[in-house]
């Protein structure tokens, strides 16, 4: 209790955020004893400036940044995170699950809609023979047409505010509360050891956005059909020397039958 002019007052004692990071452990590790699940935590190496550091951990962060409902609540969700407060992260379909330690071990829920397959049929169109492997596309190695059409805000592979949906067991009122900032952030990070989560978590198969890569120009190059080549150049293609057929007669070659013996030998 603390005493001011008028009376007394509660007040809650002060823990550091090592304690509550502590406590918060301690209680995820009851929590996840059932499940036999260990802890996946999101840590930071070193103090540096930006979170994320590969193309897909900087474009999720970015995203989140772009828009206004966020600006708020983000700057105190990189501080949780920082500090080691994410004890937890898992992404699946269309899922994320994570615990926070703060005051309590909170849980955070945010659920993200399935990417609308016009979307997703545009931007593979978009992106046809412009990847071309698995490793350049999770590098984001990728020219700046193909990154321009990812990373477009509303057309592009990453959400928006209204296809999230954010749940918190904190008593904060705000729809994103700073442990679920953290937790957006996480991703970033998880994103940079792990960018193939990403397509798991939008429910998009990157093999389409790679088997468009070899589409179309092999086919293309088939000769039409019922061409021959002319016997003048038979010898120079094939190396076999070819004997007068008579005026009329049909050549033994173009009816699909083995030719003189010489010629069959050498095919063996």
């Amino acid at each position: 209790m603390a005493w001011y002019r008028g009376g007394w007052e509660y007040y809650s004692p002060y823990v550091s955020v090592g304690e509550k990071r502590a406590y918060g452990m301690l209680a995820l590790a009851k929590l996840l004893k059932k499940s036999k699940r260990t802890a996946e935590p999101v840590t930071i190496a070193g103090r540096k400036r930006q979170l994320a550091t590969t193309f897909w951990g900087k474009a999720w962060c970015d995203n989140l940044e772009r828009y206004a409902n966020f600006a708020n609540r983000l700057p105190r969700g990189r501080a949780y995170l920082r500090n080691g407060s994410v004890l937890d992260l898992a992404i699946a379909e269309g899922r994320i699950e994570a615990y926070v330690a703060g005051s309590e071990l909170y849980r955070v829920t945010i659920g993200i809609v399935p990417l609308a397959k016009t979307r997703w049929r545009q931007i593979v169109s978009h992106c046809t023979g412009r990847i071309g492997s698995l490793v350049g596309l999770l590098r984001g190695e990728l020219s700046d047409e193909v990154l321009a059409v990812l990373t477009h805000a509303q057309d592009g592979l990453f959400p928006e505010p209204r296809e999230m949906t954010l749940d918190c067991s904190c008593p904060d009122w705000a729809g994103l509360c700073k442990h679920v900032a953290a937790v957006l952030y996480g991703v970033g990070i998880r994103l940079d050891a792990k960018p193939e989560l990403f397509f798991v978590l939008r429910r998009a198969d990157q093999a389409e956005l790679l088997s468009s890569a070899t589409a179309g120009p092999l086919s293309r190059g088939r000769p039409a059909a019922g061409k021959r080549i002319a016997d003048d150049r038979l010898s120079a293609v094939f190396g076999i020397e070819l004997e007068d057929a008579a005026p009329g007669a049909r050549h033994p070659l173009r009816r699909g039958t083995p030719g003189p013996s010489r010629v069959s030998k050498r095919r063996r």
